[in-house]
């Protein structure tokens, strides 16, 4: 069957899509992107993708490139064209075609790219087994709250994560502070059973996941603390793990080369997992 990219206005095959040497994301990652889950045909936490996404863009100066009902009509045409029922799509918008300059084009267009990918959740170890994160130094510009393409640091950083046998590297400020994943936002729960994640600042992602499991929290009334956290309050706490739109809520075992808590996937981490789940599926109301 062909696989389907959307790319300015045209369905086109995957093999197929490109974009403009000029592209201004090409050139100076002049641009913001999202990734939303999609499970049993659905799309999970729409409109909070698309609230990010929106105001990224206006954080960079970049007008939406369509109505969001027409975003959402060609997200779900895509998703249909691809027969994609459990997996991702990826949207990236940048300011457009343009000569290069450093300063804002005049009067450009800008570019809209949309590709899926299929992925069984369900087969993925990583919920069962949990996995290990590697601590780095945060290298990121000041503006993480803006999902910019401009990724480089984060790349490195999930590199040097990949060749320590790491499924993820925890960015740490130079006040001896998490911020976040290379691709996901770091949460623990302390002795007293309380979650801790970093608050919402210009110094991490906003995430979508982040959000609904904190809402699930609420609801399950189980107490949580949005503030900072050390890499030593991390390696003495009872459970971690990560969150992001194809993470789910993945528990953390290790931290560079200590255990945490009992080595083993915690059981609030893997309630949270199971509530997330029933939300992504349908089996609970929205968060």
């Amino acid at each position: 069957m062909p696989r389907y990219a959307y790319v300015n206005g045209a369905y086109v095959q995957h093999r197929d899509a490109a974009i403009h040497i000029e592209d201004r994301g090409y050139q100076f990652a002049d641009g913001v992107y999202e990734v939303a889950t999609v499970a049993g045909g659905r799309l999970i936490d729409e409109e909070p993708h698309l609230d990010r996404l929106e105001r990224s863009l206006t954080e960079l100066f970049i007008p939406m490139p369509m109505s969001r009902r027409a975003l959402r009509l060609v997200m779900r045409t895509l998703i249909s064209r691809n027969q994609v029922r459990n997996g991702m799509i990826y949207l990236q918008v940048t300011r457009g075609v343009a000569p290069r300059d450093h300063k804002f084009p005049a009067h450009v267009t800008p570019a809209l790219v949309m590709t899926t990918r299929r992925i069984d959740f369900a087969a993925q170890e990583k919920f069962k087994k949990g996995v290990s994160v590697i601590t780095i130094p945060d290298l990121r510009w000041a503006r993480r709250d803006i999902k910019t393409v401009g990724l480089l640091p984060n790349c490195l950083g999930k590199q040097q994560a990949f060749e320590a046998g790491a499924f993820e590297a925890w960015q740490v400020g130079a006040d001896g502070f998490v911020t976040e994943g290379t691709s996901s936002n770091a949460w623990i729960v302390n002795a007293s059973g309380t979650l801790v994640t970093r608050h919402l600042s210009n110094d991490i992602l906003h995430g979508v996941t982040r959000r609904t499991v904190l809402a699930i929290a609420r609801e399950e009334n189980i107490a949580f603390q949005e503030r900072p956290f050390t890499v030593a309050e991390a390696m003495a706490a009872s459970e971690a793990f990560v969150t992001s739109a194809t993470s789910f809520v993945t528990p953390v075992i290790r931290i560079d080369n200590t255990a945490v808590g009992d080595g083993r996937p915690g059981p609030l981490s893997q309630r949270l997992l199971g509530w997330y789940r029933d939300y992504a599926e349908g089996l609970r109301a929205g968060a």
